[in-house]
């Protein structure tokens, strides 16, 4: 190497990593290690929200991330280290995200819920969020089943649906996107966790959209593979050894994805060797008509269909904030002389519900 050429690679600038228009680089957006099951769609999901949130330059510490009780609410640790955060009890993250809302309206509520989090201890409180229109980016990641109680059926997995084991689910499947629309969110969308380009794409849209916004995400679960019959299946190992710990193999898979055209149909393997059918939906399909929205999920139901995209759309709801009449700056930071009124004040106002 000559003098002239070091001196020249010397002075060249060295080429940094990818920025947003606020300075911040992917690394910012980024939690803690995943310690989910390899190949598990949550972490795909995961993936997405980082880059979405990156690609939308949205300041970490300017978002409140919020969730239940699951595999699914494990996944906010995975992202935003810098930002505010609620893990709360089973089926509650929807009430503790109401109250996050109107406390502090200047944050970016984004919650992670789970099928059971959400369809069944959670249905209440998730019903009552949704016709409140609580301003949040609301995702479920479901699998149909429960995850950390080793793999039954949860409320959304499909009638007739079949577990390794054999056993039949007898019983009908809550639809929360069909819920959520009959209840008047403002923002319907279905995806599957292993399409990251539609998934990043949904979430750039409900993160401008302001209200209340359902993102429900097929998100395979990779672990639940041991079945009745096979001498290497968990149950068989109990029944026939006196184990020292309790202790079960996850074999690593890779994630799953795919890439098709809007109005294809997509026919998915899993890893335990079952297959799900995608539909995505067309380009010319109106999502902000409620009554064909409505009938595509019957549809759906019916044909054993996933279809994923935006499946309604109402640019005219009004938030919580909005009907509360809250004030611009927010609750949490108002001083205590204007959030906790005098004795004449308060007064006045008992002598009004009189």
């Amino acid at each position: 190497m000559t003098p002239s050429t070091a001196s020249a690679e010397k002075q060249a600038p060295q080429k940094g990593p990818n920025k947003n228009r606020i300075g911040l680089t992917m690394q910012d957006y980024k939690g803690a290690a995943s310690t989910l099951c390899a190949g598990c769609g949550h972490d795909a999901i995961t993936s997405s929200i980082v880059k979405a949130f990156f690609e939308m330059d949205i300041p970490p510490h300017q978002v409140a991330k919020l969730s239940g009780i699951g595999c699914s609410s494990k996944t906010t640790n995975y992202f935003f280290n810098t930002s505010h955060g609620f893990n709360s009890v089973h089926g509650r993250m929807a009430t503790i995200a109401t109250g996050t809302a109107i406390a502090n309206r200047n944050l970016v509520n984004i919650g992670v819920s789970g099928d059971g989090d959400t369809a069944s201890i959670g249905l209440g409180n998730f019903s009552h969020m949704i016709r409140r229109e609580v301003p949040m980016v609301y995702i479920l990641e479901n699998n149909g089943c429960y995850g950390l109680t080793k793999g039954q059926f949860s409320a959304t997995a499909d009638k007739g649906s079949h577990k390794k084991g054999g056993e039949v689910n007898s019983n009908t499947p809550i639809d929360c996107c069909a819920l959520a629309i009959e209840m008047g969110c403002g923002f319907v969308a279905r995806s599957f966790s292993g399409d990251p380009k539609q998934v990043r794409t949904l979430l750039k849209a409900a993160l401008a959209h302001g209200g209340t916004a359902l993102i429900d995400i097929l998100s395979p679960c990779v672990t639940f593979n041991n079945h009745e019959g096979s001498t290497k299946s968990y149950s068989y190992a109990k029944a026939h050894e006196d184990p020292l710990h309790d202790i079960s193999f996850i074999p690593n898979y890779e994630q799953i994805e795919v890439d098709y055209e809007a109005g294809a149909m997509q026919v998915v393997t899993l890893h335990d060797g079952s297959a799900i059918t995608l539909r995505k939906l067309d380009l010319d399909y109106d999502a902000t008509n409620r009554s064909s929205a409505r009938k595509l999920l019957d549809a759906a139901r019916d044909e054993t269909l996933f279809y994923t995209g935006l499946l309604y759309y109402n640019d005219k709801s009004s938030t919580i904030q909005d009907n509360l009449d809250l004030v611009s700056e927010p609750l949490a930071t108002l001083p205590e002389s204007l959030v906790c009124p005098d004795r004449k004040v308060f007064d006045s106002l008992m002598d009004s519900f009189r």
